[in-house]
């Protein structure tokens, strides 16, 4: 069977060599690298090939990330990512916990590169550091007094 890798930039900045496999990358993932000035871009150029996710699954994506709580600890290019794992139905590489757990959550097969991955899927709230007041959703500071939101995992 033909398998389709996605990959997201901390899973490239973690490796050696590109897999065997295909490999795609939303075209966010390659203005990372290049922002970066990643070496590894001019090598693997035209063996990475770049894919636009469809709106309907980065809206799925966003959905089940408001659910989990995992909104604001994503970028918009983890988003994509995400997106394209569920549109090629493929294995999105990925370091970032917040990408693992948002895939575990929509049965998108993933795999972590660098760490060990997550352990166990998580939920997320938000708490005000001034008021202590709980959010589902983060925002970037309390609407109530003002002060910076802390992530916490739902207990």
């Amino acid at each position: 069977m033909h398998m389709v890798i996605i990959l997201d930039s901390s899973a490239i900045f973690s490796m050696e060599n590109l897999p065997e496999e295909e490999c795609v990358c939303p075209p966010g993932v390659i203005d990372e690298l290049r922002r970066y000035k990643d070496p590894r871009l001019d090598l693997w150029g035209d063996m990475l090939r770049t894919s636009d996710c469809t709106g309907t699954s980065l809206k799925k994506v966003e959905d089940e990330a408001k659910k989990s709580g995992d909104l604001g600890r994503l970028s918009p290019v983890d988003m994509t990512v995400i997106a394209l794992g569920l549109d090629l139905n493929g294995i999105v590489y990925s370091d970032d916990f917040s990408i693992q757990n948002v895939c575990a959550r929509m049965g998108i097969e993933y795999k972590a590169v660098g760490t060990k991955g997550i352990k166990k899927v998580e939920k997320w709230n938000y708490q005000c550091i001034g008021c202590k007041k709980w959010y589902k959703e983060r925002m970037d500071e309390c609407p109530i007094c003002g002060s910076p939101m802390r992530s916490h995992r739902k207990r």
